[in-house]
């Protein structure tokens, strides 16, 4: 059988844990600079406790327990991503403390790729403690921090 746009042979997929449903399966995103985009997610994903799955051309994957996240070279478009427009506005992603979201903050704002949002309200923009930051696509990404 043939790859999909995953990267994943069909012999190989990954189907759904039944201990985890209503989670999360996998999120893919597609970049219409894959080299801009990878350094920055390859970084913020690594952080987060996401290792590498699969890595091919056209993209690549990262696997945290039952969850995954894909970045896929997106095909030739008129249409720029905008988290304005109807579909998708962010990604959050728990954060295993306080200090964590204050590393990653910095670690952001050390990076030329990404910039920390809504920096006059920052850590907390949503009226709790976060990171709301922006990858080099434009995706809002958020880092959220628990009580």
């Amino acid at each position: 059988m043939g790859d999909d746009s995953t990267g994943a042979d069909s012999t190989d997929y990954d189907h759904a844990d039944p201990d985890h449903a209503g989670g999360l399966h996998h999120v893919e995103l597609y970049a219409s600079d894959l080299d801009a985009s990878l350094p920055f997610w390859d970084w913020l994903l690594g952080e987060l406790g996401y290792e590498p799955k699969k890595d091919w051309e056209s993209g690549r994957s990262w696997i945290n327990g039952p969850t995954y996240v894909v970045l896929v070279r997106a095909g030739e478009t008129d249409h720029p991503f905008d988290r304005r427009a109807a579909g998708l506005n962010h990604l959050a992603f728990h954060a295993g403390s306080r200090a964590q979201v204050d590393d990653l903050t910095d670690g952001v704002r050390e990076r030329d790729d990404a910039s920390v949002l809504y920096e006059d309200r920052h850590p907390y923009a949503g009226g709790y403690y976060a990171l709301y930051c922006e990858d080099p696509e434009g995706v809002k990404v958020e880092i959220v921090g628990p009580e």
